[in-house]
């Protein structure tokens, strides 16, 4: 049977006004910017942030140096986690963040990495032995592991060597894409993109020792469109849980 709001008492409304209020308070969405690499991460952590927290997260995928700009454009993001620590650490400078809110969520690591089966061998020989038609690379530009891949190609004295053989993604994603594909035989990719719970799901790679390029530290920060936002708030914190740092973890990254 309805009840009208006209037949409650004054003191029922109130607090039936009183939960709703509390409820939308409590439980609210959060948009959030995320770089390509931690895409499958960010997935499964979205699934356990709303049922632990009621809140949701709604997420867009990218490049780094792309999210910059569309920040800066006023796009409506509220956290932005970043796949290096420089573009939040300029858009702390900038202005553009919550003072305090910056951390780093997770480290990432580079993979080199074929669809094919046994295609590269752990210590990554396949590479310099240049008999491959297509590299696949992120944009160094724009995507911190790609400006990750073009340093192991610099160390390995391969710049110029194999210049003409690389196919550049927009972000790691499309750079994946290119050899799962088969478009090229083999690429520089996040190894969350191809490695769960402790080995590789699929095809052959070489697991890129840190030393050969620079830290791919992933900051995390709240955007001051998030300042007034609790989801926003409460996704931060969330990241930093045992949680989240199993999911990440799982994945390839460092802590």
């Amino acid at each position: 049977m309805m009840i009208r709001a006209s037949r409650l008492a004054p003191t029922s409304l109130a607090t039936l006004i009183a939960l709703f209020t509390f409820s939308s308070a409590q439980a609210d969405e959060v948009q959030v910017a995320v770089a390509a690499n931690f895409t499958a991460p960010i997935q499964a952590i979205a699934a356990d942030f709303e049922k632990d927290t009621g809140h949701k997260l709604i997420a867009a995928y990218g490049a780094t140096g792309q999210f910059y700009t569309q920040i800066k454009n006023g796009a409506p993001f509220e956290v932005f986690l970043s796949a290096d620590d420089t573009t939040p650490q300029k858009l702390e400078t900038e202005g553009d963040t919550v003072k305090g809110s910056r951390f780093t969520y997770a480290v990432g690591t580079l993979a080199l990495w074929s669809a094919k089966e046994g295609y590269v061998d752990a210590k990554g020989e396949v590479l310099k032995k240049n008999e491959y038609k297509h590299l696949s690379i992120a944009n160094p530009k724009a995507a911190p592991y790609g400006l990750a891949a073009t340093q192991v190609l610099a160390k390995e004295g391969l710049t110029e060597k194999v210049k003409d053989k690389i196919v550049e993604g927009q972000n790691i994603t499309q750079a994946y894409q290119f050899v799962s594909t088969g478009n090229a035989e083999l690429g520089f990719v996040a190894l969350s993109q191809i490695y769960k719970d402790g080995k590789v799901t699929s095809g052959s790679a070489w697991i890129v020792p840190a030393s050969m390029h620079d830290p791919i530290k992933q900051d995390a920060v709240i955007l001051n469109k998030g300042k007034d936002s609790a989801a926003a708030k409460a996704l931060v914190e969330y990241l930093k849980g045992p949680k989240a740092a199993a999911v990440i973890k799982s994945y390839g990254y460092e802590l």
